[in-house]
């Protein structure tokens, strides 16, 4: 399972990178001028500016104004690592959600309402500002509210007590994936499939929705699952 860029700025930060990790543009050296990098990539200069920033802001490239864009790391930053390795594991904790959170969706999809969707299409909204704007925090908090409305639906107490428990861990979980910064937009594009399942009322589609929005939020961590992700989709 690949993660496909969903715009061109993604593309774009996408393929300034592997030209950087592959020595293409070496750690020190000056990227070309933003016309004519706009020109190769088929991008705009606003777009590009955007996926520059993003690099910067991974630790990869420094914007020195007037001067150009210079290489400073042929790796993004790994600082943000995980803060409950004594309590659960990363793998664990996204493994949990994908047995607990398939199947919630599917009970949620009889029992939606047109407010709930109405609910659910506003967070999406909003979600999505955060994202553009890297509010990472704004953006987690919406992410947890989104899965847990889901959550509610379903009916099952259980569940709903297990992950309301585990909270600062579901949002940790739900914050490392935006770090891949040419991919943030990969979970609005993913709960976006999610709403449209329960729009549908169709249980089956939005219990593999949301299995793949998992399986995949957590490849963008870097976790790959010991299980076959095909049935996830």
């Amino acid at each position: 399972m690949k993660n496909v860029p969903h715009t061109v700025t993604d593309a774009a930060i996408a393929t300034i990178r592997e030209r950087i990790e592959s020595s293409v543009y070496p750690v020190g050296s000056l990227l070309p001028a933003q016309r004519q990098l706009s020109d190769e990539l088929a991008i705009s200069r606003a777009s590009l500016r955007e996926a520059l920033s993003t690099l910067e802001a991974l630790g990869m490239l420094h914007i020195r104004p007037g001067k150009g864009v210079y290489v400073s790391s042929a790796q993004a930053s790994t600082s943000h690592a995980w803060r409950f390795a004594d309590q659960a594991s990363l793998p664990d904790t996204y493994q949990m959600r994908f047995a607990l959170e398939g199947f919630v969706a599917r009970l949620a999809a009889h029992s939606i309402g047109d407010v709930d969707i109405d609910w659910l299409q506003d967070n999406l909204d909003s979600l999505q500002g955060a994202l553009i704007n890297a509010e990472l925090e704004e953006a987690a908090q919406l992410d947890f509210a989104f899965h847990m409305r889901i959550v509610s639906l379903a009916g099952n107490a259980a569940i709903e007590s297990i992950l309301r428990g585990s909270a600062e861990i579901m949002k940790e979980s739900q914050r490392l994936p935006f770090y891949r910064r040419e991919l943030v937009l990969s979970t609005y594009h993913e709960h976006s499939a999610i709403v449209e399942a329960l729009k549908a009322r169709d249980g089956e589609n939005a219990g593999r929705a949301i299995e793949t929005h998992i399986v995949n939020a957590a490849q963008r961590a870097g976790v790959h699952f010991p299980l076959p992700v095909d049935s996830a989709r």
